[in-house]
This record gives C-alpha cells, structure tokens and sequence, in this order.
C-alpha cells in the first residue's frame, strides 16, 4: 500500500483537517520533535487504497541568513552586506529538528499533498518542505505526479473535502516572491542598522533603545507618524468667527440655525455681519426640501478593514488581533483571516453561512427576519483573487471563545451580517432662512427603516429633534443672534487605524505584514502607543526621520518601498525576472547607503541637540585597566561601561543588573570585575569589561564572562569553579557561583539549568581533585556546627554533587528547560522522563550509580 505525506503549517490544522478527512477514524501519536503530531489512516487517493500520514510544521522551516564572519558586526564593513556577503538557509528553530523530522516522516512516501495556508508565505513555505523531503520520498515511476497543493480557505468539512478533490501544484512564482522580499529585507536593512547602531551608541548614552533599526517597510511607516507629528508642532492656530441664530416655532421650542457662510477669519466682518441681522425680527423660510436618502451597508471585511476596525473600536494592536484572527481560523470558527478582497465570488454560499447563525442568542431573530425575506446581494467590492472575504464559519457564544476571541469574533459576524442585509434609510429634512441678507439653514434626519445597522447599532441613524412644521414663505419669529469666537485645532497623533490606511495606500507592506512593522516601531521605542491607541513618536524616532530627510528623504518617503512591492507582485504572477529585481534593488541602495554614510554628520547634528554623549551620561562604577579611572555605568538600552579618559565603550549583559564585585580586579588587564545578575532566582556571574569585549583565548567568544573564561589560574574562571556538565545542553557547564552563599547554587554557563545545594552552608568551594565514578569535580563544604545537616554531627565534608550518597539530600535542580525528547532513550542518549518547563521539581537528585556526569543529573527527572 502507498503512503501519502500531507502537511499542515500549524499541529492544530493537521489535526482539525486530519479529522475532516478521516471522519474521525485516525490513530496520532508525537513526532520525534516534540512539538508536531502525527495523524495517520486508511483512505483512497487517485483511485487506489492508500496510507496517509497527516503533519504539520510550525511556520517557516528555513530562515535567510549570513554566513561565517558576516553574521559577526565587528568583523565586516556592513557595504559588503549588499553583494558579497553570501546568504543560507538555516532551520528557523534548530531546537524544533523540523528538517529532520520531515525526513523521518517523508521517508518512503509516494506522495505528498500541501496543506500549507493559501497566501505567498504559505506558498514558500510549501518548497522549504518539499526541498526537505523529496530526497528521502520514493522515487516516481516516468512522470508520474507526486507532488500536490491543497488549496481552501476555511477549516469546514465542505472547503477541505472540496480541496482534496481539486489538488493543484504550488506556485514557485509567488515562493520567489518571498524569497526576493526576504534577501531584500535582510540586506538592506542589516546594513544601515549595523552602521547607524554602531554609530550612535558609540557616541551617545540615553538613547534607549538597543538596536537604532532600519527597515525598508519600517522606516517609511515611522515616517507617517512623524510626519503627523510635525504638522503638530507646526500649527499654529487661528481664530475665527461664527454667527448662531435661534428661532422659537412655539412657546416651549427653540431651533439653532447654522449660518450658510459657516465661518470668517475677520472679526470686524462677523461684526457686520452681525449687526446686519440682529436688525431683524424675523426668519423667513425661503424654502424646505424631503430627500430619501442610504446609508449604505458595509463593503466585505478584508484583513486591513478588521485590523483597522479591532484598534479603533476594540482597543486591540494589529499584532494581537491578527493572533487572535489566526487562532480563530485554526479552531474553524472564521475563514482565512488574511485576504486583500472585498467581493464575495458568485458561488459562496451566503445562505449556508448565514445559516449557522440562526440560533445565536444576540442575532438569531436579526438572521431568521433575512432568511425569510431574503438576503440581499453583498456590494461588489474588490477582487484581489486571492481568498474570500473574512466570514464566520460556525456560531460560537461569548462563554466559548470569552475575551478578546469573542470580541473580534462578534464584529466578524456582525459584519457578515451587515453585508447581506439591506441599506439604512432615512429622510434628510432640510429648511433655509432668510435673516436680512444672510442665509441660514438647520436640518434634521427622520429614519425609515434600520437596514443594516440593526446588527451594527454604532452605525445607526442618531435620534434628533424634529423640525418645525412649514412652508416656503413662512416666518418665525427670531429669538436671538449671536457671534462664537473659535480658533482652528492642531490634528491629533495618528491613530494604528489611520496608520494602517496610510501603509496601504502607499503599498507599505502587505495585509500579513503591517501589523509587523507597526510592532516593530513601537519594539524599538520609536513610538508609543497612547490613549485611544494612538501613535506618539519618541524624541529618538523624530530625530532618525528627520536625519533621513536631511540626507535622503527617499529612506523615508513610501515611493521607493510601494514602487519594490509592485516589482515583488510582478514577481508572484510571473512577469518579472527573479535575479533581476533583487540585483537592481539592491544597486539602488547600495548606491544610497554610501551617501547614507558619507553625509551622517548631518543626522549627527540632530543627534546632539537630543541626546548626551557618553562622557555625560551615566553614573561612576568600576576602574578602567588602562587609566584606572572611574568608567560610567550607562543604565539606558543598551547597557554598557564607558570610560571618558580613554574614550573606550564596552558592552555588557544585558536584561539584569550590574554592579562592583568586590572591587576585584582581573589578572590579565587590571580592569576592575562587574557583577551581573538576572535576580535572586536566576544565575550571576563575575566578568571583566574588557574580557567580555575582547576575549583573551583563541578558544574563547566575545560576550563571555569568567564562568567561560578557560584562564588556568585565575580565581573566578571555569577552570577554577567549573564542576560538570550540564543536564540540559551540550556544551554547557555547572559553574559553582561563588557570590549565592548562603543560599548556594550552581548555574550553567549557556543554558537556563540552576542547581541549588548546601543552604545555609559556611562556605563551598571547588576541589581540585575529581569524582573517579563521572570525572566531576569534587566540591568542599563547611557548615556551622548548629546549622549541619551532614551525619553525625560532621560540619565538612568533600564529595561529589553527582554521586555522593551523603549530599543526595542536599542537592536541588530548581530551575530547568525539560530535557529533549530526541534524547530520551536509545544508546549513549540520557535516561528519563522530562518535565514541563517552568514547573519546579518535587524530588531530590539521585544519581543511581550513573555511568557519567550527565546521567547522573538526568537522572533526577526519573
């Protein structure tokens, strides 16, 4: 019998699509990663009986990268980024083995089928597992087709057994698409952030953000709040002036008449004006008009319609709501949630849609009344050929999604709604006034019938008082007339609704995209985010806008990026060269780069007005090795040492504190040593400023501390408090923390694994000799005499954390990342079962006789 592979992008569709096709008859079980499961059952597949295994990935397989050097800032000029810096893939998450497990899973298939999602990513996506499993699949027989896309744009049993009926090919076109975005994304902006980062905190210190990024899509949606933001700061308001005239149809009403000229910027002509009709006594009606006018109901919902719709109304970042619009569509409650169109194809069944809402508790009554009637024809919106606008699929209740799943999935289905019921109508009541020589008009709306906007209510017609009953010629007679003084307003801070309109109108980004890049300015502290969730620049985001400006505004207008995704579109649908839209980008700003570079003091002057310099920032710390004065301490993103004399910057940890660690000072360069610590629960560890920068051992990396340091003399060095290999990676040792007493521990020097032991102890330190039994080092501890917990009242003993039965008890694995699965049997592979991560342990480490370090550490999760 043959296999058919099928792959999904996330273990929850593999699931809920596996049990479409199965009817629920399938057999699952967890793929050798952990994080995948999968789906397998009997069915027929090109008329023949068939085995088909159903998987998934977790998004992207590969990742686009640097290779070697070019990956290290230090080592390349970030010109060279442009063309001879030479690219790979890479798996997205090594920890996931998603290559290897595809194989595992793909060997000796006959057939692949794509459940991949149904857009440009999804597309790229489908050649990254296929180029990781058509090596290892069965070999076709001549052309026999072996490769299938399944293409569906809900999780209902309809659209997925219609999509297996109709498999097609995946669009190599719209892969490259991808692929041409990514290498320009990573090119571009890996160059200018490299410079302009290097640049600025090696200048200035309260910066505040760790990373001064440049994006293609990023920078010009930076520009769109900062250019708000200066029509703010530029206004300058002026005053004008406004007539108001009231009449009284009868004793116990009053009517505003708005004045026909609406405003004057003169006060001496308002004044006229003024006097002018104050001279009357009456209003007389020069005429009165009935018009039955629309409201119309709301074109289809598109991605960029709900994300504008979830901030504005919802309170919601585009990011969130895209998550939860994602969520809601894995779990078959929405219709692919990203989608540029806004017509619903001529065969959608509105009907059967709208039926599964029949019975909903908030809108049942609301859809029995459209069934009856009959529902209308949506709008014609537009087309982008890609999927069907969002729709609900089946009915939930708030008590079943709750939060903010249920909010978005409401307006979704309200929406829906709206679009198959009819329009809003109303009358406009209209009278005109004459008051002497002026013109005056007042109106009102009297609703006929709520169309649609019974199921969107924010969207009604407002109650108004009725207007008075006439005729043309009529008079009423005036009560008063008066002048408002008034000045023009400044416009607010973008909203991400605005924002979000702006980017696609320009083409900044797509509808999968533009939460990102909002995201993003707001990571990288370039904006915040205010009440009613507007868009507020920092003085850092200003200060780069108007740098780029001054130098090359086309960095931060839309018209380069809009005029390089029309070139990514033409890629997708065949009519543009690969190789030579990436080639001519990148030429364009290589080309801007080096005058980027070439004309920085410019953004540099703007720079200096805003921020401090080094020597100026900051607060005394620990001595240099070079001058042995004090360096400062510089707290803002990133963190970092500077030393005014010498004019030298070291990074440092970042995400903990730093402080003096004893005022000790390392032997090789006499700088004094710092202390970092994520927190009493975490790890700590010594490093020397200059070490972490420049690391002094061929076998040593930049960004280690003593606890990698492989000095064979020095005190706080691995060599001197190492004591065995870690339980959870493979290259990580146990490094003693000589700072924790009396609460002592011993950390890993590169992953999270904690191991507490000896509390209350006097002092532990490391021995030079070694456990005959696991070659770890043996450890020495003292205790108090009132405080020991050793046998027979003994307050010292010497042994083994690993395999000393007398310090079993005294060992505790608090903090750790479960083991892999991939290592949890077979040969030379540690023994035992994991545990969640971020649970904490309830037993003791027992070492059970292991045969080496790391079993016998493993051994505690038995």
């Amino acid at each position: 019998m043959k296999t058919v592979l099928m792959v999904a992008e996330k273990p929850s569709l593999a699931q809920s699509i596996a049990k479409i096709l199965s009817r629920g008859n399938m057999s699952s079980r967890k793929g050798l990663n952990g994080a995948c499961s999968v789906h397998e059952y009997t069915g027929s597949f090109s008329g023949q009986p068939v085995r088909f295994k159903m998987t998934s990935v977790c998004g992207h397989v590969m990742t686009l990268d640097f290779t070697g050097k070019y990956n290290h800032w230090d080592r390349v000029d970030p010109a060279e980024l442009f063309s001879k810096a030479p690219t790979e893939k890479k798996e997205a998450n090594p920890k996931l083995n998603m290559v290897k497990f595809l194989q595992v899973e793909g060997r000796g298939c006959d057939y692949i089928v794509l459940w991949l999602d149904c857009d440009k990513e999804g597309e790229n996506i489908c050649f990254e597992v296929l180029d990781a499993v058509l090596p290892v699949m069965n070999k076709p027989r001549g052309t026999e087709k072996t490769v299938f896309r399944a293409r569906f744009s809900s999780i209902t049993d309809t659209d997925i057994c219609n999509a297996m009926g109709r498999l097609g090919e995946p669009d190599h076109n719209e892969a490259l698409s991808v692929d041409a975005r990514q290498e320009l994304d990573l090119r571009i902006g890996c160059a200018f952030t490299r410079f302009q980062t290097k640049y600025f905190q090696g200048k200035y210190g309260n910066l505040d953000s760790s990373l001064i990024s440049f994006g293609p899509c990023q920078t010009p949606t930076l520009g769109f709040c900062v250019e708000r933001h200066d029509k703010i700061q530029s206004f300058k308001p002026e005053l004008y002036w406004v007539l108001q005239a009231k009449i009284s149809p009868d004793k116990d009403s009053s009517v505003l008449l708005d004045w026909d000229r609406v405003r004057v910027f003169d006060r001496e002509i308002a004044q006229m004006f003024l006097n002018v009709t104050r001279m009357e006594k009456e209003a007389k009606v020069e005429g009165t008009s009935r018009k039955e006018k629309a409201k119309q109901r709301p074109l289809a919902l598109n991605t960029v319609e709900m994300l504008r719709v979830a901030s504005s109304s919802l309170g919601m970042g585009p990011q969130h709501a895209m998550q939860i619009a994602e969520r809601l569509y894995t779990q078959g409650y929405i219709s692919y949630p990203r989608t540029e169109t806004t017509h619903y194809p001529e065969n959608f069944d509105l009907k059967g849609s709208l039926k599964q809402q029949a019975n909903h508790p908030y809108w049942a009554q609301t859809v029995k009344h459209l069934l009856a009637d009959g529902i209308n024809r949506p709008r014609k919106g537009h087309d982008a050929g890609d999927h069907p606008p969002i729709t609900p699929m089946r009915s939930a209740t708030e008590a079943e999604l709750g939060g903010d799943s249920w909010r978005l999935y409401e307006y979704i289905t309200r929406h829906f709604i709206a679009t198959v019921s009819y329009d809003c109508k109303y009358l406009q009541n209209t009278i005109s006034f004459q008051i002497g020589p002026e013109r005056f008009t007042c109106s009102g709306k009297t609703l006929i019938s709520q169309g649609f906007t019974e199921i969107m209510p924010w969207q009604s017609i407002p109650p108004e008082e009725s207007l008075p009953s006439c005729q043309k010629g009529d008079a009423f007679v005036l009560g008063e007339v008066k002048m408002l003084e008034k000045q023009t307003s400044p416009p607010d801070y973008l909203t991400e609704a605005e924002l979000i309109t702006l980017m696609e109108k320009h083409g900044i980004g797509t509808d999968a995209s533009i939460p990102v890049h909002i995201n993003n300015i707001c990571q990288r502290n370039y904006v915040t985010v205010e009440n009613g969730r507007r868009l507020r620049p920092t003085n850092l985001g200003i200060v780069l806008v108007h740098g780029y400006y001054k130098i090359d505004a086309e960095l931060v207008l839309p018209t380069i990026r809009s005029a390089v995704e029309k070139q990514l579109s033409l890629i997708a649908l065949g009519k543009a060269d690969y190789q030579q839209v990436l080639e001519h980008t990148l030429n364009i700003f290589k080309r801007k780069f080096h005058y980027f570079v070439d004309s920085i003091a410019g953004m540099d002057e703007l720079m200096e007005v805003s921020f401090s310099p080094l020597a100026a920032t900051g607060k005394p710390l620990s001595r240099c090795g070079k001058c042995h004065r004090f360096m400062k301490y510089i707290q803002a993103k990133p963190s970092r040492l500077h030393c005014s004399h010498c004019d030298e910057t070291y990074t440092l940890p970042q995400n903990g504190t730093i402080k003096l660690y004893k005022e000790l000072r390392c032997p090789l360069d006499d700088f004094e040593l710092v202390l970092w610590s994520s927190g009493s629960r975490g790890k700590s560890y010594p490093l020397c400023p200059y070490c972490y920068n420049h690391p002094p051992f061929r076998d040593m990396k930049k960004g280690m501390g003593c606890n990698e340091c492989t000095h064979p003399s020095c005190q706080h060095s691995l060599s001197m408090l190492g004591i065995g290999q870690c339980v959870e990676c493979e290259s990580g040792v146990l490094v003693l923390d000589p700072t924790s007493g009396p609460k002592w521990k011993m950390a890993c020097n590169k992953c999270s694994v904690v191991v507490h032991f000896f509390e209350n102890a006097h002092r532990v330190r490391v021995s030079a000799d070694t456990c005959e039994a696991c070659e770890a080092a043996l450890v020495d501890v003292d205790f108090n005499k009132a405080k020991s917990p050793l046998p027979g009242d003994e307050t010292q003993h010497t042994g083994c954390v690993f395999c000393d039965p007398v310090f079993q008890e005294l060992v505790e694995l608090k903090h750790a990342a479960p083991c892999h699965p991939m290592h949890r049997s077979g040969p030379g592979k540690r023994q035992g079962r994991g545990r969640a991560r971020g649970r904490r342990p309830t037993g003791r480490l027992n070492p059970r006789r292991p045969k080496d370090k790391m079993a016998a550490l493993a051994a505690y999760f038995v």
